[in-house]
């Protein structure tokens, strides 16, 4: 079962049964990949609340364990002396947040599709959706996009989301080389697969109670290269780092759990469009209790307590959001 949203859009969608394969999601190490086979269709609200949708009791995954402001510190500490060793830009790190429904109210049950609409309300301009499948619950919702693609005119668009502050707060050098690093990232990729590429300038991209700095890019490009664009642009030094290889290899050391869909990409082929958008502001719900996944750039100007804030703000994209009944 997937229900999905696309960006400023108010219909919601589903994907009937045939051999097709439209919506896929891809993990962040690219080693999971869950296809929903199917046509797209239009779902109304009501039949989105008629959908019973209850999590298994555990996670089969590695023991729960709560991330402490100490321990992510710590994390923290770790990902700054890889950096200096390394003589990186910045590294990627998340959080798994363990949120027990029962710290919240033990009478009542978390009804998820009444939450995801919620959720879509609170994020108008963003992808959002909720999976069951396999015994696995997730639900996400996120503005940024790895690629759009366009079948009609073979236009491709792109944009670099990185640094995050609360809206009433003014940018820092920290954030601006932040997300610098990211455009200059996708930059050198596009310029190798087109000749006409096109930069915004950077602007503040708002997104619920936190703001962050983005730059669009378009280029014209061949079908044929696309798949190797987006294997190119994942993962992006927003969630990752740069470079990605010794990133990557920094976050497994350090991170200690698997991230997941969390930081992976979601391609959604339509008519005339492929979109693929990075999973970010995501969970998944079991019986008992939800992880939240949620992370940020840790570079040497970084402040763990700082940096544990700035977590708990994300967090609370999918917390505020859900609705015991």
């Amino acid at each position: 079962m997937l229900i999905f949203k696309l960006p400023d859009s108010d219909s919601f969608y589903t994907i009937e049964n045939s051999q097709e394969k439209l919506v896929s999601f891809v993990s962040f190490d690219t080693k999971t990949v869950l296809d929903f086979k199917g046509s797209i269709k239009e779902i109304s609200k009501k039949e989105i609340e008629e959908q019973n949708i209850s999590p298994k009791s555990k996670s089969s995954l590695i023991e729960i364990g709560k991330e402490t402001q100490e321990s992510y510190a710590l994390k923290i500490s770790q990902a700054k002396d890889f950096i200096e060793k390394n003589e990186l830009k910045k590294l990627v790190l998340s959080r798994r947040k363990l949120l027990m429904y029962l710290d919240i109210d033990s009478e009542k049950k978390l009804s998820l599709t009444k939450s995801f609409l919620k959720f879509c309300d609170s994020y108008p301009s963003a992808f959002c959706y909720l999976f069951e499948k396999n015994g696995e619950i997730w639900m996400g919702g996120f503005s940024e996009i790895l690629g759009k693609f366009d079948k009609r005119n073979n236009s491709f668009e792109t944009m670099s989301v990185a640094g995050t502050l609360p809206l009433d707060e003014n940018w820092t050098d920290k954030e601006i080389e932040e997300q610098k690093a990211v455009t200059e990232y996708i930059q050198s990729i596009l310029r190798k697969f087109s000749s006409n590429l096109k930069v915004s300038s950077t602007k503040d991209l708002i997104s619920g109670n936190i703001k962050h700095l983005k730059t669009d890019f378009s280029a014209e490009i061949s079908p044929e290269s696309l798949d190797k664009i987006i294997s190119e642009l994942h993962p992006t030094p927003a969630v990752c780092g740069f470079p990605k290889e010794l990133c990557a290899q920094g976050i497994k050391s350090i991170e200690h759990f698997n991230r997941e869909f969390y930081a992976g990409y979601i391609k959604v082929e339509t008519e005339d469009f492929i979109y693929y958008f990075v999973n970010l502001r995501c969970a998944s719900f079991f019986k008992n209790y939800a992880f939240l996944f949620v992370g940020g750039g840790i570079t040497l100007k970084s402040d763990a307590q700082k940096e544990w804030e700035e977590t708990e703000l994300k967090s609370l994209a999918i917390q505020n959001n859900l609705i015991f009944e």
